[in-house]
């Protein structure tokens, strides 16, 4: 099963690596199928499906860009100078100098043909499902991919209105493509918020409906469909967490309402989704000591959807350090032992494990200086096996129960509902002692330095500070009485990229 896998992987590769979200459809490589022999045959379907999932994790998106590098430089994560780094795309980024040609808008442009990359194989996979899908002859197995590719679009449209989108609630007004075409000569429509919200629900909706009466983890645990020697479910159905199911969508439909405003929906989605059960045990449980007593820094255990990517470590510690004791002031990120004490003030350091597991306070960069760096993508290959690699470590965290847990406290309107959860979610950081909740302004309050800690390198902290209409952000902390950062509305409204159709002034206000 797994020599499958990698074959598809390789064919798939051949495939669908390719760079822009019109040239896939135009620039055809000479192994690459045209689209009538591709969907000629079931594992035509799945190759392609599989494929997108790998286009989802290159580099210049998930893979790096958008979890462990330029998103968390736009929430002002890494330590960065003018003069004391070449990563000039993450110090300009950092800055919100969204007019810088070379690197800002280079890096903006690669990051939203990448997007729009992976949508158009979506929307390919769903009209070939349409007009040539009854090549597969188990409909549950039709449905599901289809449902995984509307949730695909649904998830890359979501960051296209996270990046380039308006506040929500705010001043300034945009209008964004949702793109539902295949063809280069398509151009997609462009939609103002409210509407672009509505294309938002009635593809999580569409992808609902199509996964609930068949994706296999509504009847099966995820440890079952985990299981590569199962005869449960055909194997292209096996290792759920690692594609879009149903209770990931739920997940990616909550992070939706949260961002839009509408906590109270958001909170009722999380709710359902900690509440659910397969034969009376829960679907997914927070993951705690046993993820990091395993070396798992990415709590595979929790999460609903993730990207795999073998050679994560091979590739992040050129920049993420991972355990080595040498810190590159030019072409590391890190952060200095000040931001890191104060991102873990008022925390029991002694048992929290994410503060114990997934750090390095020995790097050292060349004038002497101690740099924190995250480990979460390294992992000590002599202890692991080959599966403990592949399930444990070799993967991009897409949706969290942590985060399940955090919107359903955020938009909980009872505190002693808030503090059962915030229980269960100290519980699985190992810090059960610490005091409850007094208030649910305390709860609100708690947010935005939880996402800073929870999901560092994971990209989700610039989203948070943009739908909490953050004024001010904690900055590189060079010093502990350093003060935070002042950001306003339109830095978090990154412009479209100059190559694009862009009706939008981000001057104009109501």
């Amino acid at each position: 099963m797994k020599k499958q896998i990698l074959l598809i992987s390789l064919v798939t590769m051949t495939l669908f690596g390719l760079s822009s979200c019109n040239d896939w459809l135009d620039v055809r490589p000479e192994t690459e199928q045209k689209d009538e022999d591709q969907f000629a045959t079931s594992q035509g379907f799945y190759d392609a499906l599989v494929g997108a999932y790998m286009e989802m994790a290159s580099r210049d998106i998930y893979g790096e860009r958008l979890t462990m590098t330029n998103i968390e430089s736009l929430a002002h994560q890494w330590l960065l100078t003018e003069t004391g780094t070449s990563r000039y795309e993450d110090y300009y980024l950092m800055e919100h100098e969204y007019d810088n040609v070379a690197y800002a808008q280079a890096a903006v442009k690669t990051i939203y043909a990448k997007l729009f990359n992976v949508i158009a194989q979506a929307n390919m996979i769903i009209k070939n499902i349409d007009e040539r899908g009854d090549v597969i002859l188990n409909p549950a197995i039709r449905y599901t991919i289809q449902g995984e590719a509307y949730a695909m679009r649904a998830y890359c449209q979501l960051d296209v209105l996270r990046l380039f989108g308006e506040v929500p609630g705010g001043t300034t007004h945009t209008e964004l493509p949702y793109s539902e075409t295949t063809g280069i000569d398509q151009m997609p429509s462009y939609y103002d918020f409210d509407a672009y919200v509505e294309k938002l629900k009635a593809d999580i909706e569409k992808a609902k409906e199509l996964l609930i009466e068949n994706d296999p983890v509504m009847t099966h645990s995820f440890e079952e469909l985990n299981d590569s020697y199962s005869a449960i479910v055909d194997d292209n159905m096996l290792y759920r967490q690692s594609r879009l199911n149903y209770w990931a969508v739920r997940a990616l439909e909550a992070r939706m309402y949260l961002y839009i405003g509408d906590k109270a929906q958001a909170a009722e989605i999380a709710r359902e989704i900690i509440n659910a059960t397969i034969d009376g045990a829960p679907v997914m449980t927070l993951s705690g000591s046993e993820d990091f007593n395993q070396g798992y820094k990415l709590c595979p255990s929790e999460c609903l959807f993730y990207l795999s990517k073998w050679d994560v470590m091979d590739y992040s510690r050129d920049f993420l350090v991972g355990g080595s004791t040498t810190f590159s002031n030019l072409t590391s990120l890190g952060i200095t032992p000040q931001k890191f004490n104060a991102m873990y003030s008022g925390q029991n350091t002694t048992t929290h494990n994410r503060y114990k597991n997934c750090w390095n306070d020995k790097a050292v960069d060349q004038y002497g200086q101690t740099t924190i760096v995250t480990t979460k993508y390294y992992w000590d290959d002599d202890e692991m096996t080959e599966d403990q690699k592949m399930f444990g470590c070799q993967i991009i965290p897409m949706l969290r129960m942590s985060e399940v847990y955090l919107i359903a406290m955020e938009g909980s309107t009872s505190l002693a509902e808030a503090n059962d959860l915030y229980y269960d979610y100290r519980l699985a950081h190992e810090v059960p002692t610490d005091p409850d909740f007094t208030s649910l302004h305390e709860v609100a309050d708690y947010m935005i330095p939880e996402y800073r800690r929870e999901f560092f390198a994971e990209g989700q902290l610039f989203y948070t500070y943009k739908r909490l209409k953050a004024t001010s952000i904690m900055g590189n902390m060079q010093s502990a009485s350093e003060q935070p950062v002042s950001i306003e509305e339109e830095d978090y409204v990154i412009p479209l990229p100059t190559t694009e159709y862009n009706p939008n002034d981000i001057n104009k206000t109501e």
